[in-house]
């Protein structure tokens, strides 16, 4: 798989790696580079099938495979403890990963995730998986933001749009690999198996999320052993990307505060849970 490391390249500095969600790209972590990169060593990567990642996804593809293709990923670059941030998909990567490689994880942040999928995600693929089966690449890439960006900052950057409108066209993933990832997504039920995560979680959530919605994330820190549920009020699904500038510090805080620890033991305490307004 396609990956960049950046950052801190000092023998003992702490691995944070960024996987995206359900589009794959490295690049979408961009608003976040420059921050991390100044205390962490940082990894992206582009997920198989999409990308600079070519190759086939196959049929019966599934989140644990997506988890073994990143801990193969980091055995090839002997990491072998890292924090984990994952934005929808690649929270839910996150998450299997936790499960299938304990000691990986030193901290986990799931970014609008779920433990099973709520009727609204569900009702947004489908509208979406429909758009690319009978309309086409340019209608799914078109629709595509009205589910990640809040109403305002749609209006407000329609020129960025139209140009990351013609890049994912040019770089489209491909239909299959698109459709056989966004299944795997949508059959991965966590509900029977996330007690069993021991590695401190912070489920991140936002409030006007039209694809996810924050009432998934609560659910998520209520499963897990060791976790918080933090919030934002604005920004969308793509809140990272919409307002990074309240996003980043909330990032920042909970990556230092769970540098060099040891994997968490069993705690069973309830999570912790914040609101951040838009600034």
């Amino acid at each position: 798989m396609y990956y960049k490391v950046l950052g801190n390249n000092n023998a003992d500095a702490e691995t944070v790696v960024l996987s995206s969600g359900l589009g794959g790209s490295g690049s979408f972590w961009q608003p976040q580079l420059a921050m991390l990169s100044a205390h962490f060593r940082v990894i992206i990567y582009d997920q198989h099938g999409t990308g600079v990642s070519k190759g086939t996804v196959p049929a019966g593809y599934r989140m644990e495979d997506m988890a073994d293709e990143l801990a193969g990923l980091l055995n090839e670059l002997d990491i072998t403890r890292c924090h984990l941030v994952g934005h929808a998909l690649g929270g839910i990567i996150g998450l299997h990963l936790a499960l299938r490689y304990p000691a990986l994880l030193q901290s986990l942040v799931v970014i609008n995730g779920w433990a099973k999928l709520d009727n609204q995600t569900r009702r947004c693929f489908e509208v979406r998986q429909n758009l690319l089966l009978n309309s086409g690449v340019d209608a799914y890439v078109q629709a595509q933001p009205l589910f990640l960006y809040p109403g305002d900052w749609l209006s407000a950057n329609d020129a960025l749009l139209q140009e990351e409108r013609q890049h994912q066209v040019a770089h489209f993933q491909g239909m299959e690999n698109l459709l056989h990832r966004l299944q795997a997504l949508m059959n991965s039920d966590l509900t029977e198996t996330l007690g069993q995560v021991i590695a401190p979680t912070l489920a991140f959530s936002c409030k006007d999320d039209l694809l996810v919605p924050w009432m998934r994330s609560a659910d998520l820190a209520e499963r897990l052993q060791n976790s918080e549920h933090t919030q934002m009020l604005y920004g969308g699904h793509a809140m990272s990307v919409t307002d990074p500038e309240t996003f980043n510090p909330i990032l920042l805080e909970w990556l230092q505060r769970h540098s060099s620890q040891k994997p968490a033991a069993p705690s069973h305490h309830l999570p912790t849970e914040t609101t951040w307004p838009k600034h």
